[in-house]
C-alpha cells in the first residue's frame, strides 16, 4: 500500500492517530514509580546482603537466578492474562490495581528479614521475597508498559510517551537516591549498618505504592476508552503456548528480547557490584556516592529529550546503537585503567573521572531506554498486521523481562564474582577495611570489562532489526484500513 510522504521526504502519519491528552500522559507516567523504585533500591539489596548480613555471593546469585527463572515463566503468563482482560477499566488497569499494593508489602519484607537467621533461613528468605518481589512488580509493570505502547498508533508520539515515562523515571531514581544516601544511609559506614535498611525499604515502597495507585486512577476514563480484545475462547495456561509459538515466529521481536537481555544484564552486572566498588577500591563516603548516582540519571535526564529529537532524523535502530556504544566506552575505559594500575585515586580524587564515566553510562542508558520501548510497541503492530492479533502483552512481558534481567543477571555475574575472587566478607562491616590490591584489580574487570563484553554481544544480536519509519508507517496504515474494514463486518452482522 503507498505511503504519502512529506516534504522533507519523510512518511507522513496516517490520518486519525490515537494520541492521549496531556493530562493522561502525566498521569500515566507516575506509573514508572515502581519500576524505577524497586531498580535504584535493588543495588542496595545486593550489598546490604553480602556485605552487611554476610550471605556468600554465590548465594545471592543463587537467590535472585532462581526468583529471576520463576519470574521468566510467569511474565508472559501475566501478559496474556492482561491482554485478554474486559472491565470497564480496560483490560490493564485491573492487573494493576490488584498488583501495587501486593509490590508495596514484598519490597518491605525484602528488607526486613529477621535477625539472626541462620544462613539456610536467610537465603531462603531473600529467595523467596526477592521471587514474590519480582513477580507482583511484572504483575504491575507489564500491563503498564503495554498500556504505553496502546495509547498511541503514531511513531513519534510513542516516542514522546517513552520519554515522559522515563524522565518520571529519573525523578524517581533521584528521589529513592537521595532518600538512601542524605537520610537513611548518610554518615561515615552509613551502608554499612544494618539498623538501616528496614526504615530505607518500607520508605521506598509506599512512594512504590502512591505512585502506582496514582497511575491507575489518573489514565482510568482514556484506559477505558480503548479498543478491548474480544472474550478469549480458552483460558490464559489453554491459549498460552500457541501465543507464545505466534510472537516467536516474529524476527523483530526475537531481535529486541535478545539483545534487550544482554544490555540489561551487562547494565545489572556493572550496577550491582557499584557499592562494593565505590566502597572498597575509590573509598568514596555515602555522601559523594550520590554525586555520581545523580550524574548518572543526568545523563538519562539528557538523552530522554535529545533522543525523540534525534530520531526525527535517524532511525530509532540507529538511536538504540549509539546507546549500546557508548556504554560500551564508558565500561572499558576507566575500568582496564584501574585493572591496569595504571590510575588509581582514591576519595575526592578519583570524582572527576567518575563522574565522566557515570554521565555516558547515563547517556547510553538513556538513548536505549528510549528507543527499545518504542520499537517494541512498533513490533507490536507488526505482529498484528501479519498474524492478525494483537499481543501488546505478551511483547512487554518480554520487555519486563529484560528490564528485570538488569538485576537478576546482574546480582548473579556479581555474586560469582565475589566468591571467585574470594572477595573478604567479613569486611563488610569494617569502615576503613583494607582488601588486598589484586583482588580489587579483578573486581574491576567484573565490574567494567565483562560487561563490556556482554554489550558487544548485545549490539551484534540488535542489527538484524528491520522495523524502519517508513515501514511502521506502512504498517500503521494497513491496520487502519483492517480495522475499518472489521469495524464495518461487525455492523453488518
Amino acid at each position: 500500500m503507498a505511503v504519502a510522504e512529506t516534504l522533507t521526504g519523510a512518511p507522513a502519519a496516517p490520518a486519525g492517530e490515537l494520541k492521549p491528552p496531556l493530562k493522561v500522559k502525566l498521569a500515566y507516567c507516575f506509573g514508572q514509580v515502581v519500576e524505577s523504585s524497586y531498580l535504584t533500591s535493588n543495588t542496595f539489596i545486593f550489598f546490604y546482603y553480602t556485605a552487611v548480613l554476610g550471605l556468600s555471593g554465590s548465594l545471592v546469585g543463587a537467590a535472585v537466578a532462581i526468583s529471576m527463572c520463576i519470574d521468566a515463566a510467569l511474565d508472559p503468563l501475566i501478559g496474556s492474562w492482561s491482554d485478554s482482560v474486559r472491565s470497564r477499566l480496560g483490560r490493564r488497569l485491573p492487573v494493576m490495581l490488584v498488583a501495587a499494593p501486593l509490590t508495596f508489602v514484598t519490597m518491605g519484607l525484602l528488607f526486613t528479614p529477621p535477625e539472626n537467621l541462620p544462613v539456610w533461613a536467610l537465603f531462603a528468605w531473600l529467595t523467596v521475597m526477592k521471587m514474590s518481589l519480582r513477580a507482583f512488580a511484572s504483575m504491575y509493570n507489564i500491563p503498564f508498559f503495554a498500556l504505553g505502547g496502546e495509547m498511541s498508533s503514531g511513531y513519534g508520539e510513542r516516542t514522546r510517551i517513552v520519554a515522559y515515562r522515563l524522565l518520571a523515571g529519573i525523578i524517581t531514581s533521584v528521589t529513592v537516591t537521595f532518600v538512601a544516601y542524605s537520610v537513611f544511609f548518610a554518615g561515615e559506614g552509613g551502608l554499612q549498618r544494618p539498623e538501616n535498611y528496614a526504615a530505607f525499604g518500607w520508605t521506598i515502597a509506599a512512594i512504590v505504592l502512591v505512585g502506582g495507585l496514582f497511575c491507575v486512577f489518573g489514565v482510568r476514563r482514556y484506559a477505558a476508552s480503548l479498543p478491548q480484545p474480544l472474550t478469549p475462547s480458552k483460558g490464559a495456561l489453554g491459549r498460552l503456548p500457541g501465543e507464545l509459538a505466534e510472537i516467536l515466529r516474529n524476527r523483530s521481536f526475537l531481535t529486541l528480547f535478545v539483545s534487550l537481555f544482554l544490555f540489561a544484564s551487562a547494565y545489572g552486572a556493572h550496577s550491582a557490584l557499584n557499592n562494593h566498588i565505590y566502597v572498597f577500591v575509590w573509598k568514596l563516603r555515602p555522601e559523594t556516592m550520590q554525586i555520581l548516582g545523580y550524574t548518572g540519571l543526568f545523563g538519562i535526564f539528557l538523552a530522554t529529550p535529545l533522543t525523540p529529537l534525534l530520531m526525527t532524523w535517524i532511525e530509532k535502530k540507529t538511536a538504540a546503537a549509539g546507546g549500546f556504544l557508548l556504554c560500551m566506552a564508558a565500561f572499558t575505559v576507566l575500568p582496564a585503567l584501574r585493572a591496569a594500575g595504571l590510575y588509581a585515586p582514591t576519595g575526592n580524587e578519583a570524582l572527576p573521572a567518575l563522574i565522566a564515566t557515570s554521565l555516558v553510562v547515563g547517556l547510553g542508558f538513556g538513548m536505549f531506554a528510549v528507543a527499545i520501548p518504542a520499537m517494541m510497541a512498533d513490533a507490536a503492530d507488526e505482529h498484528e498486521h501479519l498474524f492478525g492479533a494483537r499481543r501488546e502483552g505478551l511483547y512487554f512481558s518480554g520487555l519486563g523481562f529484560g528490564g528485570k534481567a538488569a538485576g537478576g543477571m546482574g546480582a548473579l555475574v556479581g555474586g560469582l564474582a565475589l566468591d571467585i575472587l574470594h572477595f573478604p566478607r567479613e569486611v563488610g562491616r569494617q569502615v576503613h577495611a583494607v582488601v588486598d590490591e589484586s583482588v580489587l584489580a579483578s573486581l574491576v574487570v567484573a565490574w567494567g570489562i565483562v560487561p563490556a563484553v556482554l554489550l558487544l554481544l548485545g549490539t551484534l544480536a540488535f542489527w538484524p532489526y528491520r522495523i524502519t519509519r517508513a515501514r511502521q508507517v506502512e504498517i500503521a496504515t494497513a491496520l487502519k484500513v483492517s480495522r475499518a474494514a472489521d469495524v464495518s463486518a461487525g455492523r453488518s452482522s
